[in-house]
């Protein structure tokens, strides 16, 4: 069994981020030991590691809850939860996507700049050539 300083320091969280969870719902399942305070075990690890996981690709806590409560339903409920997993991957996805648009924008700027030092009598308008090269389209932002 581990302590709650231990899985904070394995989990790279803190213990306040731990009794948070607990405090929302997420930890259902850890148990105390005679002196009141949180014990640990592998497969608690393992569901804590989930969560972090989840939290880092943007599912919101009530989303996680959510599936933390199916699990603790039982088996009959692993169709549910699949499809819980699948709609977190369309969104991870989604965010992917959105941060390679985003990166092809940095990479532009970086050749800009680029150009610039080599040769900066050319008068390059980094906007301009953004906009004129179809890389900044503001008006879907």
């Amino acid at each position: 069994m581990y302590t709650i300083n231990e899985v904070a320091q394995i989990c790279n969280i803190s213990v306040y981020t731990i009794r948070f969870y607990d405090k929302e719902g997420l930890l259902p399942f850890v148990t105390r030991n005679s002196t009141g305070n949180r014990q640990f075990s592998e497969a608690d690890l393992d569901v804590i590691k989930l969560i972090c996981c989840l939290k880092n690709t943007g599912m919101q806590v009530k989303e996680i809850r959510q599936y933390i409560d199916l699990c603790m339903q039982g088996e009959e409920t692993a169709p549910a939860r699949r499809q819980l997993m699948i709609e977190h991957r369309k969104a991870i996805l989604r965010q992917i996507d959105d941060l390679k648009k985003n990166l092809n924008i940095v990479d532009l700027k970086i050749a800009f700049y680029d150009s610039y030092i080599a040769d900066p009598q050319a008068g390059y308008d980094p906007i301009k050539y953004m906009s004129e090269h179809n890389h900044l389209d503001i008006k879907n932002r």
